[in-house]
C-alpha cells in the first residue's frame, strides 16, 4: 500500500515540475479547457438561474389554472392558417363559463393592450403596462396589498374608473412611501381613483412585474378597444375548486364553450384551453433544450482543448524519451511512468477547468452585485461546480491516457539511444 502511495506521490511531483518548466506551453494548453468549461458551466448556470426565476414565479400560481384564448401555449397539431382564423374569446364567453361551469372557484377576463402614459399632476411615467381584469383576478393570483384593496364585483361589472397600482409606479408618481390611495391619476384619457397599492413582488415568470403596472377593471378597456379588436389579446383564466379533477374540469370547459359557439361533434374547436401544468412542462422542455445547447457549445471547445492537451502530452513524451529510458533503466516501473504523464494531463485539464469556473463565478458575482439584472439572481450551484471539475478530470484522463501508455511501454535501451 505504501509503495503505491509513494509511486503516486513521486509521479505527482514529476508532473508538477514538468508543468512548471514549460509555463508557456502549459498556459496555451489550459486555454482550450478553460474556454470549454466556461462555456458549459456558464450556460448551465444561466439556465439554472432562469429556471429558478421562472418556476419561483409560477409557484405562486395554482398549477390547476387554465387559460382560454385563441392561441395555444404549447405545440399543437392545428395548422397556423387555421389558428389565425380563430375568433377572439370575449366577455360573453367569460360570463357563460362563470354561470355554467361547475367546480369553478374563480375566473377572470383580461385584455392585453399597449402600454400607456400615466400621470399625476406634473409627474408622468411613460410606457406603463395597463393590466385589466375582472374581480376574480384577486383570488387567482393571491394579490397582496401594501395599502387599500382590489376592485369589487360591482366596480368590475360597471367598469368604474378605479385603479390598483404597483409600488414602484406609486413611488414614481407620488414619491417614495407617500400615500396614493384616494388620489386621482390620468391614463387612457380618463381619470382614475387609486384604491390600492400592491406589495412589491419583483420580476414575474416572463420578465413582467406587477410593481410597475396600473390595474383597472376590464370593462373600462372594453369600452375603449371593443370586443373584437385584433390588436388586443383577450384571455379567460379559470381556477377550479381545490380537489377538482383537472381533466374533468378541462373537458367541461371545452364542452361548454363549444356548445356556446355552436361547434358540432367532430368539428375542430376554434379556441384553446391551456393548462398551466402543461405550460410548466413546456418550460421544462425549453430548459432542457437550452441545457443541451450549452453542452453542445462547450463540447466543441472541450474537444479542441482535449486535442491540445493530447498533442502537448505526445510532445512531452518525445522530449523526455531519454529521461524515461534512464528512469526505467534505474528500476522505474511502468505504472510510475504512466502515472507521471497521466497526472500531468489531468493537472493541466483541472487547472484549466478551475480557471473557467473562476471566470463564471466572477461574472456571476459581478452581475449579482452590480444590479445589471435587477431581481435576477445568477446562481453558480455546487452541482455545477462538481460537474465542471468532473468533466475536466474526465477530459484529462482521455487526453492523456494514450501518450501515458505509450511512454510506459518504451524500451529503456531504445529510449536512451533515441534521446542521445
Amino acid at each position: 500500500m505504501f509503495i503505491y502511495l509513494r509511486v503516486l506521490n513521486e509521479s505527482f511531483r514529476f508532473a508538477v515540475n514538468a508543468l512548471r518548466n514549460n509555463k508557456l506551453r502549459t498556459f496555451l494548453s489550459l486555454m482550450g479547457v478553460t474556454v470549454g468549461i466556461f462555456s458549459i458551466i456558464g450556460v448551465l448556470a444561466a439556465v439554472d438561474s432562469l429556471e429558478k426565476q421562472i418556476k419561483g414565479s409560477l409557484s405562486n400560481l395554482d398549477q390547476s389554472i387554465m387559460i382560454v384564448c385563441h392561441v395555444s401555449f404549447g405545440p399543437t397539431e392545428v395548422p397556423r392558417w387555421k389558428r389565425q382564423q380563430f375568433p377572439l374569446v370575449n366577455y360573453e364567453d367569460y360570463q357563460y363559463l362563470v354561470r355554467s361551469l361547475p367546480n369553478l372557484k374563480a375566473a377572470s377576463y383580461t385584455i392585453s393592450v399597449p402600454s400607456q402614459k400615466v400621470s399625476y399632476g406634473d409627474e408622468a411615467v411613460e410606457s406603463v403596462n395597463i393590466d385589466n381584469a375582472t374581480e376574480g383576478l384577486y383570488e387567482i393570483e393571491s394579490l397582496e396589498f401594501e395599502n387599500g384593496r382590489f376592485f369589487n364585483e360591482l366596480e368590475s361589472a360597471t367598469g368604474s374608473n378605479v385603479a390598483v397600482i404597483g409600488s414602484i409606479l406609486r413611488d414614481q408618481l407620488f414619491g417614495k412611501g407617500n400615500q396614493a390611495v384616494g388620489k386621482k391619476i390620468k391614463m387612457l384619457s380618463r381619470k382614475f381613483t387609486v384604491i390600492g397599492v400592491l406589495e412589491k413582488q419583483g420580476l414575474g415568470a416572463f420578465g413582467d412585474s406587477k410593481d410597475e403596472v396600473a390595474l383597472i377593471p376590464v370593462n373600462v378597456v372594453r369600452r375603449i378597444y371593443g370586443d373584437n379588436n385584433r390588436s388586443t389579446f383577450p384571455t379567460i383564466t379559470l381556477l377550479p375548486e381545490s380537489g377538482t379533477d383537472t381533466d374533468e374540469f378541462y373537458a367541461g370547459a371545452q364542452q361548454r364553450l363549444r356548445q356556446l359557439r355552436g361547434i358540432k361533434d367532430g368539428e375542430l374547436s376554434n379556441f384553446f384551453v391551456n393548462k398551466l401544468s402543461g405550460f410548466t412542462e413546456f418550460i421544462d422542455n425549453i430548459i432542457s433544450f437550452l441545457t443541451g445547447v450549452g453542452w453542445a457549445i462547450g463540447a466543441f471547445a472541450l474537444l479542441v482543448g482535449g486535442f491540445g492537451i493530447a498533442n502537448i502530452m505526445f510532445v512531452s513524451v518525445k522530449e523526455r524519451t531519454n529521461l524515461i529510458g534512464i528512469q526505467k533503466a534505474l528500476g522505474a516501473k511502468r505504472r510510475f511512468i504512466l502515472f507521471q504523464f497521466l497526472f500531468e494531463s489531468v493537472l493541466l485539464s483541472i487547472f484549466g477547468g478551475l480557471i473557467g469556473l473562476f471566470l463564471v463565478w466572477l461574472i456571476a458575482t459581478a452581475i449579482n452585485f452590480s444590479g445589471i439584472a435587477e431581481d435576477f439572481e445568477f446562481i453558480l450551484s455546487a452541482s455545477n461546480v462538481f460537474l465542471g471539475l468532473a468533466t475536466t478530470f474526465f477530459i484529462g484522463i482521455i487526453a492523456g491516457i494514450i501518450p501515458a501508455i505509450g511512454a510506459s511501454r518504451l524500451d529503456p535501451v531504445e529510449a536512451i539511444r533515441t534521446g542521445m
